[in-house]
């Protein structure tokens, strides 16, 4: 158990349209006017994440950073949830803000930073184990799609050219890591509770299907029933190759057509998401042992996880030309590799946030400075800020769920000074969390409404809380 409180201690992790908005900052010290809902049109509330609020709040001297906190913190469970019981068993749908769809990435983050509280609220503990019902038959519905509509209602995106692109999905972009969140919340939300009522059949069949679709993705015996082409002028929302993508040589790493961020990869193996599912199948293994007796699937996980781990050491550590041994962010099996990161996790950034190596592995710290500097193509410093972005939203933009994770990701307290005070003076005086801002110009960003940055914000801000409380005595605004 203390190893897994260590991992829930490191993490306690996208959208598609890139609107960019301009918002004037000000700053001037006077008292800050609450942006959340009125309590009667929130749509969750937990009196356990209340009582967070105002025991965290009244620990930091910066009124900014305070109602900034307050904002961001229950910004999911105020707008973004729809919770119910059906036939007899919670519900939940959990769209990521300003897109009315629920990705299963965003949802699984969106509600991990209240996972802490769930001894302490059994409706909180309601909510998540209506994520893990909902995410299991979102799976059975088609395990190669990333987001869902809440019915039937059909999306913008029906004209895409891949199979069965059904009324029920939203987008059917095949990420890895849309079928490892799931794992992840319901793996910590049994450790968290010893509940295991989220554990019955139909849980475990998506979890069948999971790994048949994760095998199917090893392409070891050709391309796979997927593919995926779209009508649109971004490169990157379509694969090459009748929506195959690039060649790979199969080695034991899963294919994944798109990144996290919802890009379309340049090679394959996408190295962040099969670390990602190296602990999420280890975790599964885990799971189908001891709450479902089922040993001969759960030595198939472990053997599958052991084989994907086993290929990364092999072929995704590169010796970078500047920086020496690092992990590549993807490769194809044949010798070549991608150097870059991704703001969106999973990333090379947040492999020990996912539980996938310790935060002072010597690889890890290596990898960590190649991208947070310019070696690194979509690492960005401009005179408003700096940061991780993506092709997503183009160059020049960082996201700010990128220095949340660098926060995460350390125990430095000089870092994470930096971070909150990046953090506290790039929201263009909003309150919130952007999916990205102009490194040059803060208060050109991109997505107002964007619910996982938000959270994860302030999940950072309890780590601080919890860690270096002295750290959130002081202000962190900076003089111009």
């Amino acid at each position: 158990m203390k190893k897994y409180k260590w991992i829930l201690g490191i993490a306690l992790a996208c959208g598609m349209w890139n609107t960019t908005e301009t918002v004037a900052q000000t700053d001037n010290g006077a008292d800050y006017e609450s942006k959340r809902p009125a309590a009667a049109n929130r749509h969750f509330s937990s009196k356990a994440v209340e009582a967070l609020i105002e025991r965290v709040k009244s620990d930091i001297a910066d009124p900014k950073l305070r109602w900034m906190f307050e904002n961001c913190y229950p910004n999911t469970l105020d707008t973004t949830v729809k919770f119910q019981q059906k036939e007899n068993r919670p519900d939940a749908f959990v769209i990521t803000g300003d897109i009315n769809a629920m990705w299963l990435r965003d949802s699984s983050a969106q509600l991990w930073p209240y996972l802490q509280l769930l001894e302490q609220d059994k409706e909180l503990q309601q909510l998540v184990a209506g994520l893990i019902n909902r995410q299991a038959e979102c799976i059975l519905l088609d395990p190669y799609a990333n987001a869902f509509n809440d019915g039937p209602v059909g999306s913008y995106w029906e004209t895409d050219c891949t199979q069965h692109m059904r009324k029920e999905l939203h987008e059917r972009k095949w990420e890895l890591d849309s079928l490892c969140y799931p794992i992840r919340i319901a793996y910590f939300y049994y450790l968290l509770t010893g509940d295991t009522s989220v554990f019955g059949e139909t849980w475990h069949q998506a979890m069948l299907l999971a790994v048949k679709t994760m095998k199917e993705q090893q392409r070891k015996d050709g391309n796979g029933p997927y593919s995926f082409v779209r009508s649109s002028e971004r490169p990157t929302d379509s694969q090459i190759n009748g929506g195959f993508g690039a060649p790979v040589k199969p080695n034991g790493m899963i294919v994944s057509a798109f990144r996290p961020s919802d890009d379309a990869t340049q090679y394959g193996f996408l190295v962040p998401s099969n670390m990602f599912a190296v602990v999420s199948l280890r975790q599964l293994a885990e799971i189908e042992s001891k709450v479902y007796r089922h040993r001969e699937f759960a030595e198939e996980c472990t053997e599958l996880a052991n084989e994907i781990d086993e290929a990364i050491r092999k072929y995704a550590i590169v010796n970078h030309p500047v920086c020496g041994r690092i992990y590549a962010f993807e490769v194809d099996g044949f010798g070549n590799s991608l150097c870059m990161d991704d703001a969106n996790v999973p990333s090379l950034l947040a492999a020990p946030y996912l539980g996938y190596c310790s935060p002072d592995d010597e690889l890890y710290q290596n990898t960590r400075k190649f991208v947070w500097s310019d070696n690194n193509p979509y690492f960005f410093s401009g005179k408003e800020g700096e940061g991780i972005g993506g092709p997503h939203v183009g160059l020049n933009y960082a996201w700010p769920m990128s220095i949340i994770m660098k926060g995460l990701t350390s125990d430095s307290k000089e870092e994470l000074a930096y971070c909150l005070r990046m953090l506290r003076n790039t929201d263009a005086g909003t309150g919130f969390m952007h999916e990205s801002f102009n490194v040059d110009n803060q208060a050109d960003f991109t997505r107002s409404w964007f619910a996982w940055a938000n959270t994860l914000f302030g999940e950072l801000i309890v780590k601080v809380h919890e860690k270096y409380p002295d750290l959130l005595k002081t202000s962190f605004k900076t003089e111009k």
